[in-house]
């Protein structure tokens, strides 16, 4: 796992393409069934109306044109022309087959994109979806990224997530053996969980064999049922060194197989309730690194294999 006591992104893309590749965010303008009305209209307790998004397609840009925006930057700043195409505002399976296909076969088209990630929920995919992203795996390379949250059925019905675990375990199967790339999001602080259910949620997704896995700080938006929570006194933020030794107590009891793509998530300034201490990226990744020394601790180290049927 070379300098780092986990795997990480950038390792695992530089083992694939002999490179740096370099993730685009896009907003594809889809909705969600948990905000349209299917399932529910407020969403999930933490979203806000952009569905963690940028908002792009809101302001009339195309997904070509937020691609070649972001492209060039990036190319500039970290001297790589590879890169995979993200789509993560709300949920991008959502939608008939047919502007999948031309959503994702625009991304494709644009120079230098190797593959997608397409953000999505457990119950938004169906057998034609696999088959399209399938399709797209035999010369690219594809990521469908899960949003999961909690392993706990209790958690998931108390922040409106519109699933349960059994949803996200059959998606996880209908996935496997596609060629297609699975990760998990993860996000720790949810309310009503302890230590204890957090990693129980490692073990979980440890025990499913997924790809890769995103860890995320849940932090308080503006807009969003926990803000009232929050300013209720019913709902307190993780502190930085809580968060950071839960991090590393959850990568330890994944495989070291298993790709790390995220630490923690990056709030938006302007919208952000709480805490404080989120918008200090880089002195959390320092600080879960030091505590992984502190502790001696590695990616695997707590990996316990599910014992075999």
């Amino acid at each position: 796992m070379d300098k780092k006591p986990y795997r990480d992104l950038n390792t695992y893309f530089r083992s694939l393409f002999g490179c740096r590749v370099h993730k685009i965010t896009v907003d594809a303008g889809l909705s969600c069934p948990n905000r349209d009305g299917t399932l529910s209209a407020g969403g999930c307790i933490y979203c806000n109306a952009k569905g963690s998004g940028t908002g792009a397609h809101g302001r009339g840009l195309s997904l070509t044109r937020q691609i070649e925006r972001s492209r060039g930057h990036i190319a500039r700043r970290y001297k790589t022309d590879r890169f995979l195409v993200y789509f993560q505002s709300f949920t991008n399976t959502y939608a008939p087959i047919e502007r999948l296909k031309a959503l994702y076969d625009e991304a494709l088209a644009v120079q230098g994109v190797v593959g997608l990630a397409i953000g999505t929920r457990p119950d938004c995919v169906d057998g034609a979806v696999l088959d399209l992203l399938e399709s797209y795996a035999r010369t690219h390379l594809i990521w469908i990224e899960y949003g999961l949250q909690s392993a706990h059925d209790r958690t998931l019905s108390r922040i409106n997530r519109g699933h349960d675990m059994a949803c996200f375990e059959k998606a996880v199967e209908a996935t496997r053996h596609r060629n297609i790339k699975i990760c998990a999001h993860v996000i720790l602080g949810l309310p009503g969980e302890s230590r204890r259910d957090m990693l129980a949620t490692a073990d979980a997704v440890a025990a499913l064999g997924v790809d890769g896995v995103k860890l995320h700080l849940l932090y308080v938006v503006r807009g969003t049922a926990m803000e009232a929570l929050y300013h209720s006194g019913r709902y307190r933020c993780l502190e930085q060194r809580e968060y950071a030794e839960l991090v590393c107590d959850f990568i330890q009891r994944l495989p070291e197989s298993m790709i790390i793509q995220r630490l923690t998530g990056d709030p938006h300034p302007r919208e952000l309730v709480a805490p404080a201490w989120s918008l200090q990226k880089r002195k959390t990744l320092d600080l879960i690194h030091k505590i992984f020394q502190e502790k001696k601790a590695w990616q695997g180290k707590r990996f316990r294999p599910p014992a075999a049927v």
